[in-house]
C-alpha cells in the first residue's frame, strides 16, 4: 500500500501557486543578456493555468508522494511548455499578436529575441532536471529521455509540423488525432509520467494505467481547445477567438460537427476516468484535472 499524502483542498489552486513562486525565484537568477532574460521572464510568468506541473504532480501524488517531490520536474515540463507556446506565436508560425491577455513574446520584444527566449526555455528545462535534488541520476537519466522524446520530432514538434502542413487541407480523423496526439497530448503523457516516475514504488501496470489517463485527457484539452475557439471570447480566453476558423485550421467540430464534438468530449472524459479505476482517493487530484480540463472557459 502506498501512504497517502497530504491533499490541498483546492488542488489545482495550490499547485498553481506553488509553481509560480518556485518559476520566479529561479528565473530571478537569469540576467546576462538582460533582454534575453527579460524575455523568459515574461514568457513563463506572464499567467497560465499551469495544467501540465499540476498533472505532473498529480500522479506523484496517486503513487503516495508529495506533491513537492515532483516539483522540479513539474517546473521543467512548464518550461517546455512556455518555450513551445514561444514559438507557436512566431509570424511563421500561427503568427498570434495575443497570448494569456498579453502581447505575445515577439511583440513585446521582437522576433529574435522570442526565438532565443524559446531556444533558452527548453535548454533550461533540461538542466533543471538534470540538477534536479532529491532524485537518483537514473530518475533524472529516465526524465530527461522522457521529456526529450515528448518535445521533439516523434512528440510535440512532430505534431506542430503536421499543424502547419495541414492549414487549408482536408485532413481525416485520423490524421487530426494523430496531430494532437504529438502536438498536444504527447507533453501531457510525459507531465503524468514524469511525476510517476518520482515514486521508486510505481509498478508497470500503474505506468500503463496512468498513460491512458494521460492519453484520453490530452486529446479532450484539445477538443476543449478546438470547442472555445468557436465559442469563447477573447477576453476570458487571453487569446484571440476563431483564430484557427479564420486560418482554415482543421479542428474537431470542421469535421466532427459542434454536437459530435461535444460527446466526443465527454467521452474523452469518462475513459479517463475509467483509467483511474485501479487507483484509490489519491487520484483524486487527477480526477479533478480531468475534471477541470473539459469544463475549462480558457
Amino acid at each position: 500500500m502506498h501512504p497517502a499524502p497530504v491533499t490541498s483542498p483546492d488542488f489545482i489552486a495550490h499547485c498553481r501557486t506553488l509553481i509560480d513562486q518556485t518559476l520566479s525565484r529561479r528565473l530571478a537568477t537569469l540576467h546576462q543578456p538582460h533582454t534575453l532574460s527579460e524575455a523568459m521572464r515574461y514568457s513563463v510568468l506572464g499567467g497560465g493555468k499551469r495544467v501540465r506541473p499540476a498533472l505532473c504532480m498529480a500522479a506523484a501524488m496517486a503513487l503516495g508522494e508529495r506533491p513537492e517531490a515532483a516539483l522540479i520536474p513539474a517546473c521543467a515540463v512548464e518550461l517546455v511548455h512556455a518555450y513551445s507556446l514561444v514559438h507557436d506565436d512566431l509570424p511563421a508560425m500561427d503568427d498570434d499578436d495575443l497570448r494569456r491577455g498579453r502581447p505575445t513574446t515577439h511583440i513585446a520584444f521582437d522576433e529574435a529575441t522570442a526565438i532565443l527566449a524559446g531556444d533558452a526555455l527548453q535548454a533550461l528545462a533540461f538542466q533543471w532536471l538534470a540538477e534536479a535534488d532529491g532524485l537518483t541520476a537514473d530518475v533524472r537519466l529516465a526524465m530527461i529521455r522522457e521529456l526529450a522524446s515528448a518535445s521533439g520530432q516523434a512528440g510535440m514538434v512532430g505534431g506542430q509540423a503536421i499543424d502547419l502542413a495541414s492549414v487549408g487541407k482536408r485532413i481525416d480523423l485520423a490524421t487530426l488525432e494523430t496531430m494532437h496526439r504529438l502536438k498536444t497530448g504527447a507533453l501531457i503523457e510525459a507531465s503524468v509520467r514524469l511525476g510517476a516516475l518520482t515514486s521508486a514504488r510505481v509498478s508497470d501496470a500503474e505506468l500503463g494505467q496512468l498513460a491512458r489517463y494521460a492519453q484520453a485527457l490530452g486529446l479532450a484539452f484539445q477538443v476543449q481547445d478546438d470547442l472555445l475557439d468557436i465559442e469563447g471570447d477573447t477576453a476570458t480566453l487571453g487569446k484571440t477567438q476563431g483564430a484557427d476558423m479564420a486560418r482554415n485550421k482543421p479542428t474537431y467540430p470542421a469535421l466532427m460537427g459542434l454536437a459530435s464534438a461535444r460527446d466526443y468530449l465527454q467521452d474523452l472524459h469518462q475513459q479517463a476516468l475509467e483509467a483511474l479505476a485501479g487507483f484509490g482517493d489519491q487520484a483524486a487530484p487527477l480526477r479533478e484535472m480531468a475534471s477541470f480540463v473539459v469544463a475549462r472557459q480558457h
